[in-house]
């Protein structure tokens, strides 16, 4: 199956052209029948171990808005709902499940704190690959901040009310109908954006290049880092308005991938060496700074700096035609 190309943003201001009156409620489409039986039933276990080990991390729990938690919404959303996702072993692309969380305090979105142990079981399914064969991506989100975000027309969040699934839902735990963005306003933001985000990411290359001349690798490879995040930043941004809170680039990779078929190319993975380069790259916030047993070699990072290059030019076009659309539709 290949992936239809798509603009979100475009897709998302089109669906909103039918009149609807800003704070009347959204209902979400709950059905599943689109997908394979072995999809929906991995989706049910999915829901399962979220819904298992959230009540886990907050057992005896006293503080407010944490002993009383609740999981709000589970919504599933990307190509899983709309029904265009990716299982090509020859191009070696797999479509991952995303997930958006919701939550009633905004408390209990700390990944660390309340999350960790959901990630990793479900890493562990994965791993094991009898029960779940699907890669699991999930954010999490307060109903009042998803609900601010769709009254201030942010299209991520848009997409996801017009487009998502609703795997569980607690009755009265409503979304507000979004708020189209003002055009002129939606180009101050992804302008803003961008000129932050992608200057600043040319100066973390600029940095690691620096590093590296003078044999600072580890240095180097954490500065190539913050380059990667920061231009998956950017683009989410530009494209969307919306970036989660995240300094792991194989999440941040995640999202950004479906919005341009560019970003799919970037990061080849065919040879073992590759694959490393990668790994590195991924665990360098982390481990190039405090780890001792970090090791990496000017091969690996000159292979990151050519790949780094590659996004970089993706990143920057796939902006600007974002930015020369929205000044056309500000213009107009």
């Amino acid at each position: 199956m290949l992936k239809r190309e798509f603009s979100r943003a475009a897709r998302v201001e089109r669906g909103l052209a039918r009149p609807r009156g800003c704070g009347d409620i959204r209902t979400m489409r709950t059905s599943l029948d689109h997908l394979p039986a072995g999809k929906r039933r991995e989706l049910q276990l999915v829901v399962e171990i979220l819904r298992e080990e959230f009540a886990k991390a907050i057992a005896g729990r006293k503080a407010d808005g944490v002993r009383d938690g609740q999981i709000l919404k589970i919504i599933l959303f990307g190509s899983y709902a709309r029904g265009d996702w990716v299982e090509d072993p020859v191009g070696r692309y797999f479509s991952d499940y995303d997930l958006l969380v919701v939550v009633s305090d905004e408390k209990l979105t700390d990944v660390l704190e309340f999350w960790e142990s959901a990630e990793a079981r479900l890493l562990s399914e994965l791993s094991a690959g009898q029960r779940l064969r699907t890669p699991v991506n999930f954010i999490v989100h307060s109903l009042a901040d998803v609900n601010d975000q769709l009254s201030r027309g942010r299209y991520f969040f848009m997409d996801i009310v017009r487009d998502g699934i609703a795997l569980f839902e607690v009755p009265g735990a409503d979304f507000v109908d979004p708020r189209p963005l003002a055009p002129e306003t939606a180009l101050e933001e992804a302008q803003g954006y961008f000129d932050d985000y992608f200057d600043s990411a040319c100066d973390f290359i600029d940095q690691a290049n620096f590093a590296g001349e003078r044999g600072k690798l580890k240095l180097a490879a954490f500065e190539l880092h913050q380059a990667v995040e920061r231009l998956y930043v950017c683009v989410l941004l530009v494209l969307t308005l919306y970036t989660p809170k995240s300094h792991n680039i194989i999440r941040l990779r995640n999202l950004a991938e479906p919005l341009n078929s560019q970003f799919r190319a970037v990061w080849p993975a065919e040879t073992k060496f590759e694959r490393r380069c990668f790994e590195l790259l991924r665990a360098a916030y982390v481990k190039a700074r405090y780890s001792r047993h970090y090791k990496v070699t000017e091969e690996e990072l000159a292979w990151m700096v050519e790949r780094i290059d590659v996004l970089k030019a993706a990143v920057e076009a796939a902006c600007q035609e974002r930015l020369k659309t929205l000044a056309a539709q500000a213009a107009g």
